[in-house]
């Protein structure tokens, strides 16, 4: 890693008692379901502030087709699946303590959305529908309007916080960095700086800051989400000084549409769920043979499968087969995907659906403990922009929407300690940034995030090997080295500086691991090993991880 990637502290120079000041107890900065719900559980003991980087309607939550993994019941034996589902897909790396309480908190948190106006999908005698997705052994699986749950969700939480009088809600609003009053690491965060199109930078103080800026999938070529999604909350945490962990861990869905000029547009696993086929251009079925579950298989194992089988056909894709649906049945039940379809003459009763994987979700990020603290005081995360050892190397379907509700609102309302802990006082409001101006040459933005997306999908992708996730370094150490000492005025130029970092953090991680787990696969360490079942935690300044053991059931089953 290039030395500026560890020198920058912060990404513009600025004086903040010079710029305009705003004051609250918690600052969330993202604005899907961690961030919403992590507002909602910290407007109960302060005022809230969430920074939205677009419409509080555009979040990667919003585009989410899949829907929530929760058990209803009050059946101890069915918690206890749904927790071995998740350790089980997780490959050895998730934290058996988490994974019971996230999951024991599905019945509570879904019970709340109810009674905020939540629309779930019902089966004929009025109760709510359970699907069925990848890793599964369950049909547990909560949907909303068929494929649009992460839009009903948004829209759910959305109007609860729009409600509550200690939430305010700042739309189109840029973080740029966190403040700190000092580098040393025990200097809290003490809030944000800021930049709005109409405001222009502005400081905002708080005695607690949580990130829950999702993940950064943006960093790729292929990718299912939306294109804000850079890494921006993991970028900052890190210029601050907390520790990242698992960030060779992105997970790869299986079945994004393949349209040569199109956008990847998700094709949910709930179609897999209800019976749909993966098949190559002859129409024969691949999975059968490749796992048990067959199209039902975790992601990971179904992504490998399908770029090994495109690698020996010489196929640029395959294809999902719902043609066998009984008549009317897609469009019923998946609304949203067969209005997309349509929009390219694909009829899926008659019609095979072109597919390949995509970037889709980032595993790693934060380090934070059961209760989203990070190791800087003052600073949480939750959601995806956070590790919490939830997932371990590979995450069980619609376990996300899940994580996001159960741990943002832990995290929301355990905050409040940090305000109990401050004595008395507004932050300071010395901080200075400054940033010598480059004399070196730039480089042109849009050609390094188009090249930096195509290198990370081609080197960093299902399929990895060593010695050209060491080419990509090289690769992004030069681009950072043009970019990285540059003063930028605009978002654009911000969203990069973030990308270059965070794509940094990821190759670093994936080259350290020297083994194959979950969704890191490796050519040249093609199985995994022991000595690598550890989670591997870099701070800022330091060449090498700090390597911590995964935790074990208390059964005494290793997960």
């Amino acid at each position: 890693m290039h030395a500026l990637f560890e020198e920058r502290r912060y990404l513009i120079p600025f004086r903040a008692s010079l710029l305009p000041q705003i004051f609250c107890d918690t600052l969330i900065v993202g604005s899907g379901v961690a961030g919403l719900r992590a507002a909602i559980a910290a407007s109960a003991h302060g005022e809230v502030i969430v920074l939205a980087k677009a419409d509080i309607k555009r979040s990667s939550t919003a585009w989410a087709q899949g829907g929530i993994a929760a058990v209803l019941g009050t059946s101890e034996a069915a918690v206890r699946m749904h927790v071995e589902d998740t350790i089980e897909t997780g490959c050895g790396l998730c934290d058996a303590g988490v994974v019971q309480s996230t999951v024991a908190g599905a019945r509570p948190r879904i019970e709340e959305l109810r009674n905020w106006g939540m629309r779930f999908d019902v089966n004929e005698e009025g109760e709510i529908s359970l699907g069925r997705e990848g890793g599964h052994r369950e049909s547990r699986i909560l949907h909303s309007d068929g494929d649009a749950t992460g839009r009903e969700l948004v829209r759910c939480l959305g109007q609860h916080v729009q409600k509550n009088s200690a939430i305010r809600v700042f739309e189109n609003c840029f973080a740029l960095d966190l403040l700190t009053v000092s580098d040393g690491d025990n200097s809290p965060v003490v809030g944000a700086i800021t930049h709005h199109p109409k405001y222009g930078l502005q400081m905002i103080w708080a005695w607690s800051t949580i990130i829950a800026t999702g993940g950064v999938g943006g960093v790729y070529r292929e990718t299912t989400n939306p294109a804000g999604t850079t890494g921006d909350g993991i970028a900052m945490a890190y210029r601050a000084g907390a520790a990242v962990a698992d960030m060779a861990f992105m997970q790869f869905h299986p079945t994004t549409l393949y349209i040569a000029g199109a956008e990847r547009s998700l094709i949910t696993e709930a179609v897999r769920g209800e019976g749909a086929h993966l098949v190559d251009r002859r129409g024969e079925r691949f999975m059968v043979g490749a796992h048990p579950m067959a199209e039902l298989a975790p992601r990971d194992i179904v992504s490998r499968a399908i770029i090994e089988h495109v690698a020996e056909t010489g196929d640029s894709h395959v294809f999902l087969d719902a043609r066998h649906f009984n008549p009317g049945f897609f469009a019923q039940r998946f609304p949203g995907i067969a209005a997309q379809l349509a929009r390219f003459d694909i009829d899926p009763e008659h019609d095979l659906i072109p597919v390949q994987p995509s970037a889709h979700y980032t595993i790693g990020g934060i380090n934070v403990d059961e209760f989203g603290r990070t190791n800087r005081p003052g600073l949480y995360a939750c959601g995806e922009a956070a590790c919490s050892r939830l997932h371990g190397a590979n995450r069980l379907a619609s376990n996300s929407l899940l994580e996001g509700l159960v741990r943002g609102e832990i995290t929301g309302r355990i905050c409040e300690e940090q305000h109990e802990a401050v004595n008395g006082g507004r932050p300071p409001k010395r901080i200075i940034s400054n940033i010598p101006v480059s004399e070196h040459g730039g480089l042109d933005l849009t050609d390094v995030r188009s090249s930096l997306r195509s290198v990370m999908w081609r080197h960093l992708g299902i399929i990895r090997n060593g010695q050209t996730m060491a080419d990509v370094r090289e690769m992004i150490d030069f681009w950072g080295r043009y970019t990285l000492d540059k003063i930028f005025d605009e978002p654009m130029g911000w969203e990069t500086q973030n990308m270059l970092l965070v794509a940094s953090l990821v190759c670093n991680s994936a080259l350290w691991r020297e083994e194959s787990r979950g969704v890191h696969s490796r050519r040249d360490f093609p199985e995994p090993r022991e000595a690598f079942r550890a989670h591997d935690v870099w701070r800022k300044g330091q060449a090498e991880p700090t390597r911590t053991v995964a935790a074990s059931d208390p059964t005494g089953v290793p997960v």
